[in-house]
């Protein structure tokens, strides 16, 4: 069975440039070098003026502007070490706009249902990150940057339950509910069916646009009518939405002496969250630690930094690399976690999870278990539009401390160890018929020695 799942996804940092001297506006060449131009005299010196005007009073977005509605191109100013300008006009050119008119037109005299001139805008936008052939750099939308933000924050006003969409059937089912959450107050329950959502039927819509009805203001009530199998009855409830924080790091511990954590992304609040439980762990007595990045698509690379100076000695923990040949190094302190470490990861552990996997190889400050990884060794950057939207560009490349770059190729683990799993399949996942999980255990058994 084919799913869609509702899920913080990404691998990303926070944009350096946006402060007063550098605000990025939409344009066809973000970032570029300043392209040679035929244009004469007249476009350098004013191109000039703004610059000067940029640095005598920082005036980027208003000069900015005044270019744009001056000559009809956007101007972006890149990193100051750089001193580079993009500003471009050219490569939409008139045969190009002929031919989207023309595309258009076709559209208009022979689509067979109306269209929304909003969603091919913003298609057009979208198709020209496309050219790039990136698929992690992308157009965003104002609703999906504003989605985006929440998964990245991991906090929104809403009910607290994970939903899953069957891809063949549009049915939507609770995945997970949330402790402490509003959600679990109402009695929501996991593998409940979600009929409606108010008078909305669950099968109508993406589980996207589904979840945008389920969200709203805190204090607000949604209503939810539910059919929950194992009882055979169908449901009413209603649900208050307020502010909820999804954790992104579990723990508890294993025998008495082994804490286990797993880190589902890299978030704003990772780095506390593992801090607390961490914590807690070494009150219960933890001596050796396994850490489960499994299926655990990234995140923010500030986030995985901080996780994993609590973590490493004094040193690189990654650094980055752009086109320009500038590098940002991130570093821990020599405070540090004085116990054995088994990390666990798989084919799907990409990006942040493969800078935490890669600095712990390096550092040979723990043992790798289970699958390859990823292979994902680029960093996005996200550059807030003017219009609420977004753009999301691959900005640089990233190095593990001994200077690789894993981009393509992932990191192997020290123990190449298969999943199998051999609990019953209808029960809930227990971590004793885990052979990836039972191995990393067995393994910091034997390290604890």
């Amino acid at each position: 069975m084919d799913y869609n799942q509702y899920g913080p996804q990404g691998n990303m940092q926070q944009n350096p440039y946006n402060g007063p001297q550098y605000n990025q506006y939409q344009n066809m060449g973000m970032m570029q070098p300043m392209p040679k131009k035929k244009a004469g005299f007249g476009i350098g010196f004013f191109v000039g003026l703004l610059v000067t005007a940029v640095a005598l009073i920082g005036g980027t977005v208003v000069v900015s502007k005044v270019y744009t509605n001056f000559t009809g191109r956007y101007i972006v100013l890149g990193p100051k070490e750089n001193g580079t300008t993009a500003y471009r006009g050219g490569l939409v050119d008139q045969d190009t706009l002929d031919r989207v008119e023309e595309l258009i037109a076709y559209m208009d005299l022979y689509y067979y249902e109306d269209y929304d001139e909003s969603d091919i805008q913003d298609a057009i936008c979208k198709g020209t990150l496309e050219g790039l052939g990136d698929p992690y750099s992308v157009y965003y939308t104002a609703d999906e940057y504003a989605d985006l933000q929440v998964s990245t924050s991991g906090s929104y006003a809403g009910i607290g339950a994970g939903l899953i969409q069957d891809a063949k059937t549009m049915e939507v089912t609770v995945s997970k509910v949330y402790e402490g959450t509003p959600a679990e107050e109402a009695g929501l329950e996991k593998n409940d069916q979600i009929l409606m959502v108010d008078d909305i039927d669950a099968t109508s819509m993406e589980l996207t646009n589904l979840v945008k009805n389920i969200r709203g203001e805190a204090g607000t009530v949604v209503h939810l009518t539910i059919y929950r199998e194992s009882t055979d009855e169908t449901l009413e409830l209603d649900v208050e939405r307020r502010e909820v924080n999804l954790p992104s790091v579990t723990g508890k511990m294993i025998d008495d002496k082994i804490g286990y954590m797993e880190i589902s992304e890299f978030q704003t609040n990772t780095a506390k969250q593992f801090d607390t439980i961490l914590a807690d762990l070494q009150d219960q007595g933890m001596e050796g630690l396994v850490v489960d990045l499994r299926g655990n698509p990234g995140g923010l690379v500030t986030a995985v930094v901080d996780v994993l100076d609590t973590i490493l000695p004094e040193g690189t923990v990654v650094y980055t690399e752009d086109k320009y040949g500038n590098r940002d190094t991130y570093t821990s302190d020599p405070d540090c976690l004085k116990c054995p470490i088994v990390v666990l990861v798989d084919e799907n552990s990409a990006s942040a999870s493969e800078i935490f996997a890669g600095a712990i190889k390096d550092y040979k400050y723990g043992k790798l278990v289970g699958k390859t990884t990823f292979g994902k060794g680029i960093v996005q950057t996200i550059f807030p539009l003017e219009n609420g939207a977004a753009v999301k560009v691959t900005t640089a490349k990233y190095y593990t401390p001994k200077g690789n770059n894993i981009h393509g190729t992932g990191i192997d683990p020290d123990y190449e160890v298969d999943y199998e799993y051999s609990g019953p399949e209808d029960a809930d996942y227990d971590m004793q018929y885990d052979s990836q999980a039972q191995y990393a255990l067995e393994l910091m058994r034997e390290m604890l020695k």
